[in-house]
């Protein structure tokens, strides 16, 4: 082989490996910024959605997750993010599955394929959903309540 194709070579192989190290930094960023998954019973999840890292690292992981819901407050004409939502959610027996409160706007959960029932409460007010989880696939929920309803919360 000619010196200036293996010189050519070594080159195309170090911009390789470089492009793979970067891909790869990118994808251990969002993965670190997520919130810890916790464990409630059988049911995985994690919530957070603090911060723009935070949440861009939730949406691009929701795919991942058999569930995802995002909670919000309808205010002058848009949606503006709500947390410390109180959440149930209960299989088609009407079992509770996961009982929890959210950190933040997004909730994902490792649900396994069936009917649930989502109950969703924040500063007193109730949002109920029914829900389809199907095998590889991930279902969107959006909850969002009524302008005023988280005002006069710390």
């Amino acid at each position: 082989m000619a010196p200036d194709k293996r010189g050519t070579l070594s080159l195309a192989a170090a911009m390789l490996a470089g492009a793979l190290l970067l891909g790869s930094a990118a994808q251990a960023q969002s993965v670190s910024a997520l919130p810890p998954v916790q464990k409630s019973g059988a049911v995985q999840y994690l919530s957070g959605g603090i911060g723009l890292d935070e949440s861009s690292a939730i949406k691009s992981a929701s795919r991942h997750w058999p569930l995802s819901l995002v909670f919000s407050v309808q205010t002058a004409g848009k949606a503006q993010f709500a947390s410390d939502v109180k959440l149930e959610i209960r299989d088609a027996k009407g079992i509770m599955v996961l009982e929890t409160t959210a950190s933040g706007p997004f909730l994902l959960a490792k649900l396994a394929p069936g009917s649930y029932s989502l109950r969703a409460t924040l500063a007193g007010q109730t949002l109920e959903r029914q829900v389809q989880v199907k095998a590889r696939s991930s279902a969107r929920v959006e909850l969002v309540w009524p302008a005023g309803t988280n005002q006069g919360q710390s």
